[in-house]
């Protein structure tokens, strides 16, 4: 991901990469030189007092995102940080207040936002366009668990964390359920309650790969409430044998309902309206390219205007992902 956020920033005029952070000297130099990047740190506390730049993009595994964020924000950086936001709603929160006492740009990388149908499918639901909500049906699914479409998982670090709760993974739960969670209810409203089944599913002799212990969940199924009265099952896994990386959802009004398949097209959405108590035929709408949020970031920075999603976001969706845990724990809904 720090390949792509340093693919994207190139894009945008007038954003220039001037430093690089990473705690394996080889690495951090290997990226700065694929990058064109001048300046290399492997300290933090020096990449931030000596570094000539105004903002930071966080990508870092989950369990560093708080306290870089924090350390970022404390030296007035502006701060664009992965998903999740934090791998605890209390870190979460802290970062939001902290970012707001800061008064600096903040955002959270729910990339899926990119998606030109999914910004036209909140406005349509905001104008009324579906009627009152009643049913949502969200999904994000993955393969690499069954397939090597991406490497082999067996042999990667960079995989191979994903699986692991002692290196800071939240399973799939935290590393694309968060997105899950965003897209649904973008368009739809906040979650109220949840309740959550997590699987972990045996990958290896011991559930063990060298220092990975693989068990951090691989499937979650969440039935949901949202504000408003609607309710939802969004389901999230890396066992999706022919799906590489599909996210998808499905809203259900009195007036009519909306479907997208970003695996399809991120542009266009199924769209079926009711009139006089019958559903029209489901009919394909394509729409206007909207802007990525890196370029979204940089535009936040160069209005002082702060773009969604900002950490009071991702703090909310680290809410649900802390209530879908402690339902799993419990095996009961949890309020919101």
């Amino acid at each position: 991901m720090a390949n792509e956020h340093a693919r994207q920033f190139k894009t945008i005029p007038g954003c220039e990469l001037v430093a690089a952070c990473d705690v394996d000297a080889g690495r951090v130099a290997q990226y700065a030189a694929d990058h064109g990047i001048p300046a290399t740190f492997t300290d933090l506390d020096r990449f931030l007092a000596e570094g000539d730049f105004e903002a930071v993009a966080n990508v870092t595994p989950d369990r560093f995102h708080a306290p870089i964020s924090l350390a970022c924000l404390k030296a007035g950086k502006h701060v664009l940080c992965e998903k999740p936001l934090a791998t605890c709603y209390a870190d979460a929160a802290k970062m939001a207040r902290a970012a707001e006492a800061a008064g600096v740009i903040n955002m959270v990388n729910f990339s899926y936002r990119n998606s030109s149908a999914i910004q036209e499918a909140a406005r349509l639901v905001t104008a009324g366009a579906l009627g009152p909500i009643k049913h949502v049906e969200g999904s994000y699914f993955q393969d690499w668990l069954a397939t090597d479409h991406w490497g082999s998982w067996k042999t990667s670090p960079g995989w191979l964390w994903r699986l692991s709760t002692a290196h800071g993974s939240k399973g799939v739960l935290g590393d694309v359920g968060v997105h899950l969670i965003d897209f649904s209810s973008f368009p739809v409203g906040p979650l109220t309650s949840v309740r959550c089944l997590l699987t972990t599913f045996p990958k290896a002799p011991g559930d063990k790969i060298g220092e990975y212990t693989l068990d951090a969940n691989d499937s979650a199924l969440i039935t949901a409430t949202f504000e408003g009265g609607a309710v939802g099952i969004l389901q999230t896994t890396r066992w999706a044998t022919g799906h590489r990386n599909r996210v998808a959802v499905s809203i259900f009004g009195e007036e009519g309902a909306i479907k997208i398949d970003l695996e399809r097209s991120y542009s266009a959405y199924e769209f079926c309206k009711v009139k006089k108590r019958l559903a029209g035929p489901w009919q394909t709408v394509e729409t206007k390219p909207t802007p990525s949020i890196y370029q979204r970031f940089i535009t936040s920075i160069r209005t002082g205007r702060n773009d969604q999603p900002d950490f009071a976001r991702g703090a909310a969706i680290q809410k649900a992902l802390d209530a879908c845990e402690a339902s799993n724990r419990t095996g009961r809904p949890v309020k919101l």
